[in-house]
């Protein structure tokens, strides 16, 4: 899609980011870090005797010694012996609702049991912290579990409980660093603590990313994510090559006198600019553009709205697009609907999906035989999960544009997606010979052969998908989102960590604004253990992020490692590592 980074899927060079989830799900990254960081909205835990929510206290069967006490004789019972009695009289309080009871029971155990019980006494304040939670007690709930976790360090259902009164205190931090620790105990295979997990992440991240994007310095992306950017589109009026004549504001004879001034243009500054490669100045130039009404005032309101999207400033972008989708004008008609694909693209990365569709729908009424509207619409389709509408989408594309590489690929892509995720074998075949036709007519294509190589990756076809990076690279060496998949590859293929991180740090190296190539470095950081590094790429990639949504996304990373950084130095917990 036209977005600058689009929502979920997709990476600078258009290919599906969910893809890079599928490929970490290969042997080598499927350890519970791996599920915690890579997988924590897609890998759902198994389902065990662990799997139910736990709501009863513990003790159901007394540890005290099977001998006969006489009744009603407590001088006959040393001080455990009471204690354990007042903890199962509170059981069964707790058991018929009768909470306060069990409240009282459960102190008494407290108050009789001597200290050096300390396996004991961290059961009684775990109980009763679970019948001050029925009560909806939450601070108490937090005081009782703290006492039974300080007794117990490991103690799954304290840390737990702990976490969901945490959360209801609106304590995120102190519940994610709880859930943390549990989730590392249970080896990442409970249902629950994971989903909680998962949701106290997404929360953080959205509340850190609210008040650092609002924030941000706007930062224009590398030469070669704009090109990529740019390449997705065949009937953009804007970013076409000047024609002849234009040029003529930068001409100058040898004595500097200018030799022949067709037109003063902000905007045909900002498209000489463009081929330059001198994108901090477009902005301007358009703004000059728009305020003297100059002739290219349409054009120039749609450059300047796609390079704030391309800078992650949705907020000025929109008023831009508003205005080109508004005009009437039918000379106009190609740049509305390429503004509706720009702003339907917006709306998508901002999860308004429903806006998103109106959008895409509008730029096919108004422009009907825009190729651009079908092959951006049948990518939104992917994302939404409506791939037989997909296809339809990319097949009107080739009919309007039968040289369209890239919507064959990616009809490809969407034929195999349908056919792996259904798993049908005959499919994902004629899927996969779908691509050696395209990639045999389109030698030229580098998103055919890295589709394709994706493709390859999931079948484990490892030394082919390998070869289809290296034709990806050969074609486009400044790709750097190429070399991160590359290196992905080298770790499920060979285990090899140092081939991988070196042909990440590549990417880094060619384009030193890849956010994918911090992100997933951080991740696999993550894998190794060095949570500090870890931290350190997935906040370079934070400020990379070019959306609200995105810069969320990567905040929940680099909270979910530091909250094993802090769990690590609390309890000496770690996942397991590569």
């Amino acid at each position: 899609m036209a977005a600058s980074k689009p929502v979920e899927p997709q990476s600078g060079t258009g290919l599906p980011r969910w893809q890079v989830a599928l490929m970490v799900g290969a042997p080598i990254l499927i350890g519970a870090g791996a599920v915690y960081l890579w997988n924590r909205s897609r890998k759902k835990a198994k389902k065990g005797k662990r799997n139910g929510e736990r709501k009863t206290p513990e003790g159901g069967a007394s540890p005290v010694p099977k001998q006969e006490k006489p009744d009603g004789d407590p001088e006959a019972m040393n001080p455990l012996d009471r204690a354990q009695a007042a903890k199962n009289k509170g059981n069964k309080y707790f058991k018929a609702a009768k909470y306060e009871q069990a409240i009282q029971c459960y102190s008494e155990a407290i108050s009789r049991c001597p200290t050096e019980q300390k396996g004991d006494l961290s059961t009684f304040y775990q109980n009763r912290a679970a019948a001050f939670e029925q009560q909806q007690k939450w601070q108490e709930v937090v005081d009782d579990c703290t006492r039974a976790v300080e007794l117990n360090p490991r103690y799954v259902k304290a840390l737990f409980r702990r976490a969901k009164a945490q959360e209801r205190l609106d304590n995120k931090k102190q519940c994610l660093e709880d859930v943390t620790a549990v989730c590392i105990l249970e080896a990442f295979q409970n249902q629950q603590s994971m989903l909680l997990a998962d949701k106290v992440l997404k929360l953080l991240g959205k509340e850190k990313a609210k008040e650092k994007y609002k924030n941000r310095e706007p930062l224009m992306p590398s030469p070669q994510f704009i090109k990529s950017y740019f390449s997705s589109f065949t009937d953009d009026i804007i970013s076409q090559p000047l024609l002849k004549g234009e040029k003529a504001d930068e001409d100058k004879d040898k004595e500097g006198e200018t030799a022949e001034v067709k037109e003063s243009s902000g905007y045909l500054k900002a498209k000489q600019f463009m081929e330059e490669e001198n994108y901090d100045k477009i902005i301007s130039e358009c703004t000059k553009e728009i305020e003297t009404r100059g002739k290219y005032a349409a054009e120039a309101l749609l450059l300047r709205a796609t390079f704030y999207l391309l800078i992650g400033n949705a907020t000025a972008a929109k008023p831009d697009l508003d205005q080109v989708i508004n005009m009437q004008e039918a000379s106009v008609k190609q740049l509305r609907a390429n503004a509706l694909i720009k702003r339907g693209s917006m709306y998508m990365q901002q999860q308004q999906p429903m806006l998103s569709t109106q959008d895409f729908n509008m730029a096919a009424d108004i422009d009907s035989q825009n190729a651009d509207v079908y092959h951006h619409r049948g990518q939104l389709k992917i994302l939404l999960d409506q791939v037989e509408e997909a296809v339809g989408d990319f097949d009107k594309c080739i009919v309007l544009r039968p040289d369209s590489a890239l919507a064959q690929a990616q009809k490809c892509f969407a034929l195999y997606r349908q056919a792996y995720t259904g798993n049908n074998p005959s499919q994902v075949q004629t899927a996969m010979d779908g691509f050696e036709d395209v990639i045999k007519r389109f030698p030229k294509c580098a998103e055919g052969y890295a589709l394709y190589a994706q493709a390859l990756t999931d079948q484990q076809h490892f030394g082919k998908a390998n070869e289809m990076y290296n034709k990806c690279i050969d074609l486009e060496p400044d790709n750097a989102t190429t070399y991160v998949h590359k290196g992905l590859l080298q770790l499920q293929w060979k285990q090899d960590l140092d081939k991988g991180l070196d042909l990440i740090s590549k990417a880094i190296e060619i384009d030193n604004k890849c956010d994918f190539a911090y992100e997933t470095m951080g991740t696999i950081e993550v894998q190794r253990g060095n949570l500090d590094k870890a931290i350190d790429m997935f906040n370079k990639a934070i400020n990379l992020a070019k959306s609200e949504m995105e810069m969320a996304h990567l905040y929940s990373l680099c909270d979910a490692a530091y909250a094993q950084t802090e769990v690590a130095k609390k309890y000496g917990l770690k996942p397991p590592t590569l």
